[in-house]
């Protein structure tokens, strides 16, 4: 029996050595098309494209302001865009507060007691209640409640679509409106890494960027011929990102504006929002990857896109892969004391937390000197050491949650929002909104 055991654990840990290593190398390959100054390729172009902006809200009248505000005194003309504050089963001041300031409102309702709700369906409605939009619009644009947007976006982003040929989507750089406590920097340090080595890479290798829930324009008219708004998981950006790749869509990076996104301060609170993005992640790929690989054997997508949203999918496994050969390697070490230290298993895994590591505090602070003009300071080790050990504890809680949990698509969290514009902390640009009426 313990020989038998043994050699079972040697294959999971070698698997999941393997698996490891090629993810590592695939990001560290990646990564090398990160670097450098330069990040705009597209030329200016006049105002042409026409923008409907959505801003889901479900009981946000404590942010709402600051979005409508910093929407109103975007730098493109006015007539050329619309946005509508969809306002979702509050209870709240919400609806209120947004028409006071002038905003558009759409007010949705549950169809009944037990009926799923969150932002797809708000979306979903909201669009049913405009009508023709494919034909009044050419880019649709979503917007958390809690965002601010540079007000350059929508020239930049104008341009670019006019420049590249009019594609199906473009990203913006996902920026944050805080980043203090080990919490908050976990998804600060995370954006700004991936930002920079994942979405501007991807795109300067012509391979598809993600797609981040926020901050993101897309065609109008492929939204119509999809029918709507038809995605059913809880992460509808990443299901959208994996089925408009397959279908051959193109998805643009935009380096060049941003929007801000407040991120959570508390261990709870990042850990519930994870734990969403887990269950919804892991729904899509289970439930597209027999479909990733039938594109590729027909001849839809090319082999580095098959690649690239393969990687994508699996990326949660890490925490998995590492959890499992961890317990491998110690189950060895009980098993075989002395030998432990030969076995492939413990080198690789070694090697691979080495090179992530690596990747982590490297990557990360040449693009927040890059990207955010933060330079490096040794003040900053003990929250980026404390917040990488919590994301550790938080990654793998909630893709074991989300693996555990992926049927389940209907029960929406919400993360609670309060920061406004004062209290916000921005990189390279700030927002600036008009003054507040007295």
């Amino acid at each position: 029996m313990l020989p038998f055991l043994t050699v079972l654990l040697r294959v999971i840990g070698t698997v999941c050595s393997i698996c490891l290593a090629g993810m590592m190398i695939y990001q560290l390959v990646l990564s090398l098309f990160g670097f450098g100054r330069k990040v705009k390729d597209y030329q200016d172009h006049d105002p042409q494209s026409r923008f409907l902006v959505l801003v889901p809200a479900h009981n946000e009248e404590k942010v709402i302001g600051d979005i409508v505000r910093n929407l109103q005194a975007m730098d493109y003309p006015r007539e050329l865009y619309d946005f509508y504050i969809i306002a979702d089963n509050c209870t709240d001041a919400t609806a209120e507060t947004a028409r006071k300031l002038g905003a558009q409102v759409i007010e949705t309702r549950k169809d009944g007691p037990d009926s799923p709700t969150g932002k797809p369906i708000a979306l979903r409605k909201a669009l049913l209640s405009l009508g023709d939009y494919q034909n009044r619009y050419d880019l649709m644009m979503i917007f958390d409640a809690d965002n601010l947007m540079d007000t350059n976006m929508f020239r930049e982003v104008n341009s670019q679509y006019l420049d590249k040929g009019k594609p199906d989507f473009i990203q913006c750089y996902l920026g944050c409106k805080n980043k203090n406590g080990p919490v908050a920097w976990i998804d600060y340090s995370g954006f700004t890494l991936t930002n920079r080595f994942f979405g501007l890479a991807k795109y300067r290798l012509g391979l598809n960027c993600g797609i981040g829930g926020t901050g993101f324009a897309m065609s109008t008219e492929y939204l119509y011929k999809r029918g709507g708004w038809t995605t059913r998981s809880l992460t509808e950006d990443f299901e959208i990102q994996v089925e408009a790749t397959m279908e051959g869509r193109r998805i643009l990076w935009n380096h060049n504006t941003r929007v801000y996104d407040e991120k959570p301060t508390q261990f709870a609170a990042s850990l519930r929002q994870k734990n969403r993005w887990g269950q919804g992640r892991w729904y899509v790929t289970f439930h597209e990857t027999g479909n990733l690989f039938r594109c590729l054997f027909r001849g839809k997508i090319s082999v580095w896109e098959f690649l690239s949203i393969l990687t994508h999918m699996y990326t949660g496994g890490v925490y998995l892969f590492v959890l499992l050969q961890t317990l491998c390697t110690g189950l060895l070490c009980l098993l075989e004391p002395g030998m432990v230290f030969y076995d492939m298993s413990m080198g690789s895994l070694l090697y691979s937390i080495g090179i992530f590591v690596y990747s982590f505090f490297f990557l990360f602070y040449y693009a927040d000197a890059v990207d955010n003009r933060i330079r490096f300071s040794i003040k900053s080790l003990p929250v980026m050491i404390a917040s990488f050990l919590l994301n550790m504890v938080i990654g793998l809680c909630s893709q074991v949650y989300g693996l555990i949990h992926c049927r389940d698509q209907q029960h929406w969290v919400k993360t609670e929002h309060a920061i406004g514009a004062a209290q916000t902390v921005h990189g390279s640009k700030a927002v600036k909104l008009p003054p507040k009426a007295a």
